[in-house]
């Protein structure tokens, strides 16, 4: 298969996945909405399956395609949970441990996908891995920085702006053995906002397309 080729069929898939989630959401609830290439196919599904739903995204530039399309958007503000959030991933482990981040709004996706009664996460088929491994998303303070990342380890920021939130955003390169025990200790260090390690406690169901089949899994 040409590069081309396995470009064109991520994207076919990307959309499969994206499609078959948007079944999921019905009139009246309210949806999170995360960030990311996967996710810019579910807007266009939603708007045509005309829902009457309301929306929180998780970033500016899936607020904005949202609203251009037509999708009624609010902040998150009093809203203290969802009946419905839906985002892709970057790794999918078999034990349903996800990396996210890649487009730097883990951490408020983290915040949406726990205040979710329901969460699925969207992916083609090149997301699922055997393992967990680095890079490892990373949202840092400012103030600290320094003292933050030796806390931390091995690390690299990422030349891009700053977090919706102000955060620096960085990625932990070093080994993951265990993602419960890496995610426990990067949790603890002083001037982490968040990190891109998402539990399978978090994800209710995972849907990923692999060509033309759809793989839908509760964890």
């Amino acid at each position: 298969m040409s590069d081309d080729d396995a470009r064109s069929l991520t994207e076919r898939e990307k959309q499969a996945a994206a499609r078959a989630a948007a079944t999921l959401v019905q009139d009246g609830m309210l949806v999170g909405l995360g960030t990311g290439s996967t996710v810019a196919y579910l807007l266009p599904a939603l708007a045509e399956r005309g829902v009457r739903i309301r929306c929180v995204s998780t970033s500016p530039r899936t607020e904005e395609a949202a609203r251009a399309l037509g999708l009624a958007t609010e902040a998150f503000g009093d809203i203290d949970r969802f009946d419905i959030a839906i985002d892709g991933a970057d790794q999918i482990a078999p034990d349903g441990w996800l990396v996210k981040g890649g487009g730097a709004a883990h951490t408020r996706e983290k915040v949406v996908a726990a205040a979710a009664d329901r969460f699925v996460v969207i992916a083609d088929s090149s997301k699922t891995v055997e393992r967990i491994t680095a890079p490892i998303p990373l949202e840092l303070l400012s103030f600290g920085l320094a003292a933050t990342r030796r806390r931390i380890g091995a690390t690299t920021l990422r030349d891009v702006p700053l977090s919706p939130d102000g955060g620096v955003i960085a990625d932990y390169v070093g080994d993951v053995v265990d993602p419960a025990a890496e995610a426990a200790r990067l949790s603890a260090v002083p001037g982490l906002v968040d990190h891109g390690l998402f539990p399978p406690a978090l994800v209710a169901d995972i849907i990923v397309a692999r060509g033309a089949e759809i793989e839908h899994r509760t964890v």
